[in-house]
């Protein structure tokens, strides 16, 4: 019989010994009735919910909603927290937390009575670090995503949560906006609980778990808040008890497939770069084999079926309106894996059968796509020799194949300090590069490789330049942007090597990225280059500098690849 299983909690709560009456009895203090610890699956519900993570701050509330689901089905629920990262909040970057938040997770998990996990995730890293280390310990586990906000609305125009952030230099340089204008804004833009409503990084990786086979089907695209979210908090609650009962664990439903699927839809919604750091790690720890070139491979084909910003017009509240992910996976069938497994123990594919699209402005057709060969196009050459990311569907056509000078920060406060200057030495067909913002460099390669142009140029109506880091961009922001370039310039990358004056050529249709100097003048600057000092000599900042791997790997930390597994061997006394 199933639910005659061994329960992996029964090795603390099962015991007539003394560590038994210990387990046992400490938790006593709660109220638990005895039947509680007498058979029933433990369900560890991970709560990423902090005041200082405004997008998960429903999230104690989502908790409860679980809790019901996981009673009903027979399970013993257990809520504990795990550090939060808050993407608005966190300095420098809550980028470099990703990898300690997934410790945290993992050790939480191992080290407790639990034998199934719900992930309570919202903001862009909450859900990555969880599911990393979630997967290192390889429960049965589901994951229950916070949600988009309801569509902002400012002054007549619906405006994203994530985007207006982009526009504020533009706005007030060329706009005249004042300050009272953008505290009005404020408010408007972000008027319900729930992550950033454009197809941003959080709302990527919240459909990015769907399409894993993570989550219930259809869950992933309702705002936070809508009275369904909790529906669907509850019926997560109940299935996970039948999972542990199944033993359906993570590593059952994250295969090599499961993957791929995940890539094709990130394609076709027009999801965040963002997605191929944190599914190269979550597929590292759960020992899948997933590459840089992948991505391009398997997704740069793919048309685009989401008219959503920030590669359209629409947000999170009208692609649920109009059908959702359901309606887009349905329409990707074919192109998916259809024997990809996920949580409630059916394909991929018998899901969302019955899907039906209500706004084909919101929801294209393959046969009709808002854009052709949307996703992530992966560039190659001296000035990235692991790889270099930019995404089409979010960048200017007329900017694809372009040779500029090259007007070169050495870090963000070089950037930060010249960039306005009348004087500098730009015009529109320039090419910016932007140094030190790398995983190893900033530490935790932030979200600015979109950096604002300069106000001269903003003044003369030029709206989007060609911008080269090692960093990151934030999904709700667009514009013709080279990413995550490695090896990174902190490390000696070609990218440290560029000087001002310099031509760079991009050619996206040929995935090609190459500063225009001879071999011979490029070994005498690399010669002739030093490393930079670390910028921490103590704690987890240094020890992820000392460790943290390359972009094109993830930028995981190189001991943490791969996992451990659910078994603890020793008792605490």
């Amino acid at each position: 019989m199933k639910d005659k299983k061994h329960l992996r909690s029964s090795e603390w709560f099962g015991g007539k010994d003394k560590m038994g009456f210990v387990h046992r009895s400490w938790l006593r203090n709660q109220g638990y009735p005895d039947d509680y610890f007498k058979g029933k699956p433990v369900i560890g519900i991970c709560n990423t919910w902090s005041e200082l993570t405004p997008c998960n701050g429903h999230l104690r509330d989502f908790a409860e909603v679980v809790k019901k689901g996981i009673l009903e089905a027979g399970g013993f629920p257990m809520e504990f927290p795990v550090m939060s990262l808050g993407e608005t909040i966190m300095r420098p970057t809550s980028m470099l937390f990703r990898n300690l938040a997934s410790m945290d997770t993992e050790e939480s998990i191992r080290a407790n009575p639990l034998d199934g996990i719900v992930l309570l995730t919202g903001c862009d890293k909450t859900t990555p670090s969880t599911l990393m280390g979630a997967c290192s310990v390889d429960l049965p586990t589901i994951v229950v995503p916070g949600g988009p906000m309801l569509s902002g609305r400012f002054r007549g125009e619906k405006m994203g949560s994530g985007s207006m952030n982009w526009m504020i230099k533009e706005k007030r340089s060329v706009e005249g906006f004042t300050d009272d204008d953008f505290t009005e804004a404020e408010v408007c833009v972000a008027r319900s609980i729930g992550h950033c409503n454009t197809m941003g990084t959080a709302s990527t990786m919240a459909t990015m778990v769907e399409a894993l086979g993570l989550t219930l089907p259809g869950f992933s695209s309702i705002p936070a808040a809508d009275s369904r979210k909790k529906l669907f908090a509850q019926l997560s609650g109940r299935r996970i008890v039948e999972m542990v009962k199944e033993d359906l664990t993570l590593s059952k439903i994250l295969t090599r497939q499961a993957f791929e699927n995940a890539i094709v839809t990130n394609a076709a919604v027009g999801g965040s770069t963002n997605l191929i750091i944190h599914l190269t790690a979550i597929a590292g720890r759960i020992g899948v084999d997933l590459n840089l070139e992948d991505f391009d491979t398997l997704g740069s084909k793919v048309p685009l079926l989401v008219n959503m910003k920030p590669s359209g017009k629409h947000l999170m509240e009208d692609f649920f309106y109009a059908g959702g992910i359901s309606v887009v996976l349905k329409e990707l069938s074919k192109k998916l894996h259809a024997d990809a497994l996920t949580v409630n123990g059916k394909y991929i594919t018998e899901n969302y059968t019955q899907a039906v699209c209500y706004d084909d402005d919101v929801i294209g057709t393959m046969e009709k796509p808002f854009q052709q060969n949307a996703g992530i196009a992966v560039l190659k050459g001296n000035l990235c020799e692991d790889g270099a990311v930019i995404k089409p569907s979010a960048a200017s056509k007329e900017l694809m194949k372009h040779s500029g000078r090259a007007v070169v920060f050495e870090s963000m406060e070089d950037y930060h300090t010249r960039i306005d200057d009348p004087d500098l030495d730009i015009d529109k067909n320039s090419v910016i590069v932007l140094k030190g913002v790398g995983p190893k460099g900033y530490p935790g390669m932030p979200e600015v490789g979109n950096v604002d142009l300069p106000k001269k140029l903003l003044m003369q109506g030029v709206t989007d330049m060609v911008r080269i880091s090692d960093g990151r961009m934030s999904g709700t922001a667009a514009g013709t942007v080279i990413l995550h370039v490695s090896p990174e310039s902190t490390v000696g990358g070609t990218l440290a090597l560029v000087q001002n004056g310099d031509y760079i050529t991009l050619d996206v249709e040929n995935r090609k990225l190459h500063l225009d100097i001879s071999g011979e003048e490029l070994a005498k600057r690399k010669a002739a280059w030093k490393a930079p000092e670390p910028l921490a000599d103590r704690g987890y900042v240094k020890m992820y500098i000392d460790h943290v791997e390359q972009a094109h790997k993830g930028a995981d930390l190189d001991f943490l690849v791969g996992g451990s597994g659910a078994k603890v061997d020793r008792d605490l006394h």
